[in-house]
């Protein structure tokens, strides 16, 4: 009979029987976490893991299934360093541009952890914490509990977007972004694309100095005022035709307009 899967969460750390392991899942995650903060994601590997702890490849077996394992320990063990503490303050639009910044601040410190490979249910209990913030701080949307899951998702995904662009940005070389702007400029005031041109000309691009952590909260601030007030006014919008329908109905004797 073939066993049910289980996570890393939900899988016993070690057995009733037998000496303490000389180890931990605590250990492990460490350790991963320092490799890929040193270099890169590429850099972690089991038996990397075991070389750095000093013992052999198989005793990792006894603590985690495999790497993938590993990734999972890693995301929640740093997804542990966003601030939940923040008070709310009562606005779901600010107090969620407010996460996501301490958000990003936690994959610019790992810059490993925008290159995890996503998937919707890596979930460890630091991430429920945090995902428990983010619907906590939308309590008082009227929207469904789906419709706010795919709020924090979306805004997970701009955060580690936004913080891959930056990190890779900071790697660029001032000639390659100098020569980037020069051909865009260029290409641009050609004719061919007069709304490209047009929007550079309200807008030619980041101000020397500009603050990017700017861009990113006004960026973030705008498309969570989309997803968050436009929905509400399309309930309050359904609520009140469905409330007419409903007179309507009455009054007609059972037919509506």
């Amino acid at each position: 009979m073939a066993q049910e899967p289980v996570t890393v969460w939900t899988r016993v750390e070690r057995g009733a029987r037998g000496p303490l392991p000389a180890h931990s899942r605590a250990d492990l995650t460490a350790v991963a976490v320092e490799l890929a903060d040193r270099g890169g994601l590429s850099a972690v590997s089991m038996r990397q893991v075991a070389k750095e702890l000093g013992t052999g490849q198989a005793s990792l077996y006894r603590y985690v299934s495999g790497r993938e394992d590993l990734l999972d320990l890693m995301t929640d063990a740093v997804a542990g360093e966003i601030d939940l503490d923040v008070p709310l303050h009562g606005d779901p639009v600010a107090d969620l541009v407010a996460l996501a910044a301490r958000a990003k601040a936690v994959h610019l410190r790992h810059p490993w952890l925008p290159d995890i490979p996503p998937e919707p249910l890596r979930l460890g209990p630091r991430s429920m914490d945090y995902l428990e913030y983010a619907l906590r701080a939308m309590a008082s949307v009227r929207l469904p509990g789906r419709t706010k899951m795919e709020i924090v998702a979306l805004m997970s995904a701009l955060v580690a977007q936004f913080a891959r662009a930056e990190i890779q940005g900071g790697r660029a070389t001032t000639d390659r972004q100098a020569a980037q702007a020069a051909y865009l400029s260029q290409t641009a005031s050609q004719g061919d694309h007069p709304h490209v041109a047009a929007a550079m000309v309200d807008h030619p691009g980041a101000a020397p100095g500009e603050d990017l952590q700017q861009v990113f909260e006004r960026t973030m601030h705008r498309v969570l005022t989309g997803l968050v007030v436009d929905d509400i006014t399309a309930a309050d919008v359904e609520d009140v035709t469905t409330g007419e329908d409903v007179e309507t109905e009455r009054e007609g004797g059972g037919h509506t307009r």
